[in-house]
């Protein structure tokens, strides 16, 4: 069966990989002139299914008012005259109760612990290697009150599987010894001993290696996908700056830009870019580097190391498909690590970016077939791309040979 993925990201390879050794004839399309350059380059670097709470939550709406005062806040909105943007919104305004929010937590709980077994059995069987360190994440408090709350609100997913355990700032810096100098400016952490991180740009290039080389997947690179032509409840085509291509399925992996192709056939996907800001610093020689990834809570600032590098993320910005970026925009990424991680790495060597992520306003992404017969949909993953990205590719190669996926879709298939 002859199937033309869309999409080059960490999640798009990932479901070429499990089509490809499904027997289908796969065929992956991607803008760029490499795989995995956009959100899949740009991301924390966490994988982390302790991490899965909903963004829409009764918090959210008074961060987004401050941030439209001028405040700087993790979660921030920059009106323009954008009617996707309002009536995605007003879709997030409304997952913004408890009851919600804890529902669409533990549909992405389910997911990314899902997901994270998946990705454990494809690196034993492959053996790819992807500067992975699997020492859990510390999800950081700077006073007690603080971390009383996160102790809270992390039971939530220790009651559903997440192992934790909560430490004082001393038990941090035993544990890592970078928070050795500075354990009097936090008051603990809450470690999840399932998380872990690693390169997932490094990851989805070296994985599409694999499908191209051993399983026979054709990449075509430098190559945009512009629309999709439906007839009736099929898609007979796609359009693409390499001419139109055809297939018998087609699998819609395109990150932000799957909302904007999909409604070329008329189909409307309640997805829209949320920007995040994202800088990498070459680690310093003899200096005191973390060891363990994670967040920051009071700021959200997520770090992770890559090898001889620190990638340092923040902050989720709503405003359009805007990929640009000034200094202002990482003020709380290196506030955070210079007052945590001051030897870390040298802080004058940094690569700065932004990138755009592709958010539901529920939170969990949109999987499965929609009215098109051979149109499927893995799209809509948010900040949490890596972390799903081979569960969700499971998912839907499961779904298009017939069989039925190990994980409930509850919450996860298309939905207006």
């Amino acid at each position: 069966m002859k199937t033309l993925v869309l999409g080059g990201g960490v999640v798009g390879v990932t479901t070429a990989y499990f089509l490809a050794q499904a027997g289908h004839e796969v065929t992956l399309l991607e803008e760029k002139d490499g795989l995995g350059l956009e959100a899949s380059a740009g991301n924390a670097g966490i994988i982390a299914p302790g991490h899965s709470f909903a963004w829409a939550s009764p918090r959210a709406p008074a961060m987004l008012l401050r941030s439209l005062r001028g405040a700087e806040t993790p979660i921030r909105v920059r009106l323009a005259p954008d009617p996707h943007l309002y009536l995605w919104g007003i879709r997030f305004l409304r997952e913004c109760t408890a009851t919600r929010a804890r529902r669409n937590t533990l549909v992405k709980l389910r997911l990314c612990q899902y997901s994270q077994r998946v990705l454990n059995e494809l690196v034993r069987a492959e053996g790819l290697e992807y500067e992975a360190i699997t020492k859990g994440a510390l999800y950081l408090y700077r006073n007690r009150a603080e971390l009383e709350a996160g102790v809270k609100k992390m039971a939530l997913l220790a009651e559903h599987g997440q192992k934790q355990e909560v430490l004082d700032a001393s038990e941090v810096a035993k544990l890592d010894p970078v928070f050795e100098p500075v354990k009097t400016k936090i008051a603990g952490a809450i470690r999840d001993l399932g998380d872990s991180s690693g390169d997932s740009r490094l990851f989805t290039e070296r994985l599409g290696a694999l499908c191209r080389d051993r399983l026979g997947v054709t990449v075509k690179l430098g190559c945009r996908v512009a629309a999709l032509r439906a007839g009736g409840d099929r898609i007979d085509a796609v359009v693409t700056s390499d001419g139109v291509l055809t297939a018998d399925n087609y699998v819609l992996a395109l990150g932000v830009g799957s909302p904007i192709v999909a409604r070329t056939a008329g189909v409307s996907l309640p997805i829209y870019p949320a920007k995040g800001y994202s800088s990498t610093f070459p680690l310093k020689p003899g200096g005191l580097a973390p060891t363990i990834p994670g967040v920051d809570e009071q700021w959200l600032v997520g770090w992770s190391r890559l090898g001889d590098r620190l990638r340092l993320t923040s902050t989720a910005e709503f405003a359009g498909y805007d990929w640009g970026w000034t200094p202002r925009d990482f003020n709380n990424i290196l506030r955070f690590a210079r007052d945590v991680f001051p030897d870390a790495v040298d802080y004058d060597r940094g690569e700065y970016r932004a990138c755009l992520r592709p958010m539901t306003p529920d939170g969990p992404p949109i999987l499965g077939l929609g009215r098109h017969r051979n149109l499927f949909f893995n799209c809509g993953h948010g900040h949490m791309g890596w972390t799903m990205a081979c569960g969700t590719a499971r998912i839907v190669a499961d779904l298009m040979n017939g069989r039925m996926p190990e994980l409930d879709l509850e919450g996860l298939t298309p939905r207006r």
